[in-house]
């Protein structure tokens, strides 16, 4: 069987933790199994080069930036390799542009376009095991560029389409994905099976299991995925196209996402057109709008409030700016201090009064709403940040119990 594994930073993180994966990695080669393993960066590596990086220009370009962060994946793979070898194992480690990971030139957020995975065969080939560098490929210049802040588990599940694998593990520090964070939420569950559907919502909302394009990637060519726990050998959640449900719950989990920034432009003309030109505006510097709310301001003006990822907030805000006096606006207000609780759930499609259960949660915690927004499978809500974890907590007792 040809298992792609990845292991996030937390699970390679010290010495000890090298030596526990390599464990794992070391009874599924002694099972038969041949194996691509995609590291992360240990623990906290890509926010200490990132500090790093401040010291010397507070602005570096995305360019040299990926050329950075990309040693972060080096670094663990070379000392996992060492470690096996140490083992008496057969291993080669290999950086993203050796394995053929070519991507468009997008620095700091870029795609992957086609994996060639001729290295990766030959390798295999010689019964090796292949450790890859996640989070990195190359562009058509041959430069360094990396997939954004998740990119490894974007890294194995496109490995794992390349070569037909048999599986995807996604190991994690925890067992699964659960019903809600069980690191903060009391009675969080975890689930033996979800939905690409529902797993991509979730992923896409805040929930930190899984990268949302590897979850997207995992579907569009039917990889088989499940997501592990690399400190307890139990099964994890498997995350396919269908799953059986024997409890027909009325969702399947809740996420949260305090990285999430306000931004109102106040005083629109009242005309045809000006919410268009706000928000094309916004994705000419490919800045992602989220929940979006048009309200009627004084006189014959509107306000059109909108969340985007903090990150991208001050060039929302610079770009909004600069175009002032073409769009004809009063002014730009900001907040930074909310954050977005959502639930999900294939289960709302067939269950009238979940929004409504969520907002009694809501309304028993004394939570005020901000900002609605809903689809099929999910009901988001913007509240005040200080609130987030009382928030969740009190929605997942309404729908999973105390």
């Amino acid at each position: 069987m040809l298992i792609v594994q990845k292991f996030g930073g937390s699970s390679v993180a010290n010495p000890e933790k090298v030596r526990r994966v390599a464990g794992i990695i070391a009874d599924a080669f002694s099972e038969g199994h041949s194996l691509v393993v995609v590291l992360s960066a240990q623990g906290d590596t890509t926010d200490d080069l990132l500090e790093q990086a401040a010291l010397y220009n507070p602005h570096p370009s995305k360019r040299e930036l990926d050329m950075l962060l990309s040693t972060g994946e080096q670094i663990s793979v070379a000392l996992m390799a060492m470690a096996l070898e140490n083992m008496g194992l057969p291993v080669v480690s290999l950086t993203g542009w050796q394995i053929g990971m070519q991507t468009d030139s997008n620095y700091g957020g870029a795609r992957i376009k086609r994996v060639s995975a001729e290295r990766l065969r030959q390798e295999l080939d010689k019964r090796r095991i292949v450790l890859v560098a996640g989070f990195q490929g190359i562009n058509k210049y041959e430069d360094i560029t990396t997939l954004g802040r998740g990119g490894s588990d974007t890294t194995a599940v496109a490995i794992a389409a390349a070569l037909h694998a048999d599986k995807c593990q996604i190991f994690t520090d925890v067992e699964g994905v659960y019903t809600a964070d069980p690191r903060k939420v009391r009675g969080a569950r975890k689930l033996d099976q979800i939905t690409f559907d529902e797993m991509l919502e979730l992923a896409t909302l805040g929930a930190q299991v899984l990268h949302n394009r590897s979850v997207e990637m995992a579907k569009r060519y039917s990889v088989h995925l499940e997501v592990l726990s690399s400190y307890v050998r139990k099964p994890g959640t498997i995350v396919k196209e269908v799953v059986k449900k024997v409890e027909q719950m009325k969702i399947t989990g809740i996420a949260k996402d305090t990285n999430v920034t306000r931004i109102a432009v106040v005083g629109l003309p009242d005309e045809p057109g000006k919410a268009f030109r706000v928000l094309t505006i916004l994705g000419r510097e490919k800045i992602n709008v989220d929940l979006i709310l048009q309200s009627v301001g004084k006189g014959d003006s509107n306000d059109l409030s909108f969340t985007v990822n903090s990150a991208d907030a001050d060039a929302a805000v610079r770009a909004i700016e600069e175009c002032r006096d073409a769009i004809g606006f009063d002014r730009v207000s900001v907040d930074s201090d909310v954050a977005k609780i959502s639930i999900v759930g294939a289960g709302m499609l067939s269950t009238p009064g979940v929004a409504a259960l969520m907002f009694e949660a809501l309304a028993d915690a004394k939570i005020n709403v901000k900002m609605i927004s809903s689809s099929e499978i999910k009901l988001s809500v913007l509240i005040d940040a200080q609130y987030a974890d009382l928030a969740v907590q009190h929605v997942h007792d309404k729908f999973f119990g105390t």
